[in-house]
């Protein structure tokens, strides 16, 4: 994935930004008070602070030293990078002789035996796989190897306890899976990939923590907490690839089918709250208080998805990728960078109102959008050696090498209000690549990959390729047009795609979207808001021949476009029958509802005044 891609466009590019200005000062501030670093202090003898810190506080500040880090490439702080590199310093005087790192129990239970209750209930590995992640990062980003060497004396003790087959076994909390890999990419040592090996079999046969009863990788059903299984899952993804091993590949592959033909939201969210943030049984999706999709849950769905891609060449990864992206994910920010969502609901009735928060008992939501923003551009491209991928859409440029020569790379467009995309390559001599770009299940009749989504009347949608201004029938693979020849400097690619708004109605066995529909434009998942509706939404009613337009707004909410038209309200009569009157009606983007205070909120509406809320 090539990483020198800088974002320009007016929907990413701020929240960059943001995150770099905001969310990295507010972690810190946070976590301060929450007593997370603090922990490192004390072990340091650098504080004589009474601890009052959490389980997992450590992986929250690894996170967040990772996020900033990214941060760095782009934006030089002398002085943030001086505060990192004194908590580096901190981090490392706290570690045991042993390489053990982990620092609640460090000070809560200094006699405790190292991974006892690893698989069970502390999970210590998880946050050291952060470490390592945090760790790596560090090293790309300063080229100094202090931080690396405390994150290998952890790797280097769980390879020594599992070599002798005493202690660690798998985590309840699978993560390590993933810091294991990336620092066995960092040092070219091989033990860090074979532990990572070791561990990801181990799922295969044992019962942890969140794996709701059942070896994680044991079948090809998707069961457990949902942020847990899914970081285990990329990580899987990862030693499968490394190691060549393509019957893991193809059980991922299951694993992932059976996730967006039976798990998933409308909004790409994953997870139900009455199984412990995990996977539900197939299509047990409620709508309101239930519906989980937590914020972390869609980042790893990105990381799962993305590495899923990376094995395979399949465009429809990518088509999960952007719906969680646009939707799930985004809306678990607020724009203005210090306050979340831990969960991600679709429906906010009555007084139930859900508002954002600034910090969590658990954050690990904050802690993991301050890593994950920086990063975004990584995913827009993909380079092999003689192919380009153009996996998302948004303004940017940026440099790739494609057979041996240099590319520079520029992408413009209004993504995602309006589907023109327009790419203009400069490679640095004449060079044959293959330009492969994707073209979004949305934009050819698929909400999703499966039929557990389908657009009520999709309509004549055609999808248009050029190449230096010529149209192009180029051929398709895996989901992508490809188009290969040699390229100069000043060709141009331009990927046209209609936009116009879409209804979705749900497979008949999720009975919670029975009789009811919901809207996208482009990538967009779309909802109705109180504050844009008279204060109500329970009572609309969106029939089939209500005509939806799109309306630019660009003072509103960062500058959205919203969805206009005159729906019906269902209403009590004074004899006490219910009738309906015409309303306008505004929807906007799901990803930045609950800005404006306290909202009842739908992302699901009626087709028929029966299923609706009448007005008293």
């Amino acid at each position: 994935m090539p990483a020198d891609i800088k974002l320009t466009d007016t929907l990413w590019a701020p929240r960059q930004d943001t995150n770099r200005r905001v969310t990295v000062e507010h972690n810190f501030r946070e976590m301060e008070k929450q007593g997370s670093i603090d922990a490192f202090r004390i072990l340091a003898s650098d504080s004589s602070e009474k601890y009052h810190g959490y389980m997992w506080g450590d992986s929250d500040t690894y996170k967040t030293i990772e996020g900033a880090l990214y941060g760095l490439r782009t934006q030089p702080d002398p002085g943030l990078e001086k505060q990192l590199e004194t908590l580096i310093f901190q981090i490392g005087r706290s570690q045991a002789k042993s390489g053990f790192l982990f620092p609640h129990l460090q000070i809560t239970q200094p006699n405790y035996k190292l991974f006892t209750n690893e698989t069970s209930g502390t999970c210590e590995s998880y946050s050291m796989g952060h470490l390592m992640e945090s760790a790596v990062e560090h090293f790309r980003t300063t080229g100094r190897t202090n931080y690396l060497a405390v994150a290998r004396r952890a790797a280097d003790l769980m390879v020594k306890v599992n070599q002798e087959g005493k202690l660690l076994q798998v985590s309840g909390h699978p993560e390590v899976e993933i810091g294991l890999v990336k620092l066995y990419q960092a040092t070219g040592c091989q033990e860090y990939l074979d532990l990572a090996q070791r561990l990801v079999n181990g799922y295969q046969t044992q019962i942890s923590l969140w794996s709701n009863g059942q070896p994680a990788l044991a079948n090809d059903d998707v069961l457990g907490h949902a942020v847990a299984v899914m970081y285990l899952y990329a990580g899987a993804c990862d030693v499968g690839v490394l190691k060549g091993d393509q019957e893991r590949i193809g059980l991922l592959e299951r694993k992932w089918d059976r996730m967006v033909s039976r798990k998933m939201y409308i909004t790409g969210g994953v997870g139900n709250s009455r199984h412990h943030e995990g996977f539900p049984q197939d299509y047990d999706l409620p709508d309101g208080k239930e519906s989980y999709c937590e914020t972390c849950s869609a980042i790893a769905d990105i990381f799962w998805s993305s590495r899923m891609f990376r094995a395979t060449g399949n465009a429809k990864y990518y088509d999960v990728v952007e719906r969680v992206l646009y939707n799930n994910l985004a809306a678990g920010a607020g724009l203005g960078g210090d306050r979340f969502f831990y969960v991600n609901r679709l429906s906010c009735r009555g007084k139930d109102h859900p508002v954002r928060w600034s910090w969590h008992g658990c954050p690990c939501c904050p802690a993991n959008l301050v890593r994950f923003w920086p990063r975004l551009s990584e995913y827009l491209f993909a380079a092999g050696k003689t192919d380009l991928y153009v996996n998302l859409f948004a303004a940017c440029e940026g440099k790739v090498t494609l057979a041996g020569t240099p590319v520079k790379v520029c992408q413009k467009t209004g993504y995602p209000w309006d589907g023109t995309v327009r790419i203009e390559l400069n490679p640095e001599k004449p060079v044959k690549f293959a330009l492969r770009m994707r073209i979004p299940g949305w934009a050819e009749g698929r909400p999703l990959p499966s039929d557990l989504y389908s657009y009520l009347n999709r309509g004549n949608i055609k999808v248009e390729l050029k190449v230096n201004g010529e149209l192009t029938d180029a051929p398709r693979a895996k989901g992508y047009a490809v188009i290969e020849r040699t390229w100069r400097a000043g060709d141009r690619v331009e990927l046209i795609l209609p936009m116009p708004v879409q209804r979705v109605v749900a497979n008949e066995k999720v009975s919670s979207a029975k009789g009811k529909v919901a809207l996208e434009r482009g990538p967009l998942v779309y909802c109705v808001e109180g504050a844009d509706n008279a204060g109500g939404v329970q009572q609309l009613v969106l029939t089939d021949e209500v005509v939806l337009r799109a309306a630019p707004r660009p003072a509103l909410l960062g500058g959205i476009t919203v969805l206009e038209g005159t729906a019906l309200e269902a209403y009590h009569r004074e004899d006490g029958t219910v009738a309906t009157r015409p309303v306008d009606l505004t929807a906007i983007p799901y990803q930045v509802w609950c800005h404006r205070g306290p909202n009842a909120m739908e992302v699901w509406l009626p087709r028929t005044a029966d299923k609706a809320v009448p007005l008293p």
